[in-house]
């Protein structure tokens, strides 16, 4: 948050020549000719958002192995709700939208939950929150996340190279053989991994996908100590993440100067399809793909939760923040719409978070 801030006030100061600079400045890496030459901003979006998805990835092969995903019963609840909160938002954005095929282009933005702001938020609550709402947001939030690579996998490719996806195929087919083996020593892991991100760089598909393709191969068995690699892997990526990569991100994508945010920005289509989507196709979705679940009788609220409590959880959902903005920044390539896609997710994010908080304080009876 204080990330996001601070490049709110840069772009709107005497500063905002040299950030944009920077974000622009080509960095090399490599020798010729294996050389890769980026601009920063784009080191950090496809470099080190890679690290990020490969926490993703860590988490959700977890929940899936031994976490709330892997009883059925547990994740009937988060997968439903977590479909229905992709489902509404895409639908308003596209109700919106839908005279443009260059707008439709941004669908998928406002179908993303921030796990990270989201559970914030609840940590900011303490003990007012039952555990049961927090178990329920995060399983939710890495089932959305789940989605989202989906969608990045399948609607935001283009122009693939044939050599460099047999080259990645190749790296896919070694983690995999790796894990098969036995083998749990994480350094060959991630040094293939990280030819993986390099192939799959240079064969079209976005390189984030290699991240959490990466952790899926990674053990997930407890050796005598009761870790596996997994788990080791994922506490000592998550500080890194946490304190570094998304601050980063959030500053790198968030600067928006507020000279460019006119009347015509803010009533854009885009802009109110994505802070729209957000904070009400979220909630939307989620509440009637619950409701229906209910009445069907293959769901229970988690316990210990009011219904307002439950409520402000899934307003919540509509803090998009990080991976909204992620998704935009492949959904539309700067400076197409940037404004727009800031203005949105910025006001949809604010706008849930506030009113989620004030819900769920609202409801404790602490």
């Amino acid at each position: 948050m204080a990330a996001a801030a601070a490049a709110l006030v840069v772009a709107n100061t005497g500063l905002a020549g040299v950030y944009a600079t920077i974000l622009a400045h080509p960095l090399a890496i490599g020798i010729a000719p294996a050389l890769l030459e980026k601009p920063v901003l784009l080191w950090i979006n496809d470099g080190l958002m890679a690290v990020f998805f490969l926490l993703v990835g860590l988490e959700i092969k977890r929940e899936i192995v031994a976490g709330e995903l892997s009883n059925r019963a547990s994740a009937a609840l988060p997968v439903i709700a977590a479909a229905g909160g992709m489902i509404g938002p895409a639908l308003i954005y596209v109700a919106i939208n839908h005279a443009s095929l260059t707008d439709l282009r941004g669908w998928a933005i406002p179908t993303a939950t921030d796990i990270a702001f989201a559970l914030g938020i609840l940590a900011l609550l303490g003990p007012r929150v039952p555990v049961s709402l927090k178990i329920f947001l995060a399983a939710l939030a890495i089932i959305d996340d789940l989605g989202a690579i989906a969608i990045i996998a399948v609607f935001y490719t283009e122009h693939l190279s044939g050599p460099a996806l047999i080259a990645a195929s190749i790296c896919i087919a070694a983690l995999f053989l790796l894990n098969r083996l036995g083998i749990r020593a994480i350094w060959i892991y991630l040094a293939v991994g990280l030819l993986l991100w390099v192939c799959v760089l240079k064969s079209g598909i976005h390189a984030t996908m290699a991240g959490v393709i990466t952790a899926l191969a990674v053990p997930a068995s407890a050796d005598a100590s009761g870790a596996s690699p997994l788990t080791r892997l994922e506490h000592a990526v998550h500080p890194y993440v946490t304190f570094f990569i998304l601050p980063l991100f959030a500053f790198a994508n968030a600067g928006v100067a507020l000279a460019d945010v006119t009347r015509g920005a803010l009533l854009h289509p885009v802009t109110l399809g994505i802070a729209l989507g957000l904070f009400f196709g979220k909630q939307a979705g989620v509440l009637a793909a619950v409701t229906l679940a209910r009445r069907a009788g293959w769901v229970r609220l988690p316990a210990d939760a009011t219904p307002l409590q439950f409520y402000g959880v899934v307003v919540l959902t509509g803090v998009g923040f990080t991976m909204s903005l992620f998704i935009g920044s492949l959904a539309f390539t700067p400076p197409l719409y940037s404004v727009e896609l800031k203005i949105g997710v910025l006001g949809g994010s604010l706008v849930s978070g506030i009113v989620g908080y004030l819900l769920l304080r609202r409801g404790s009876t602490h």
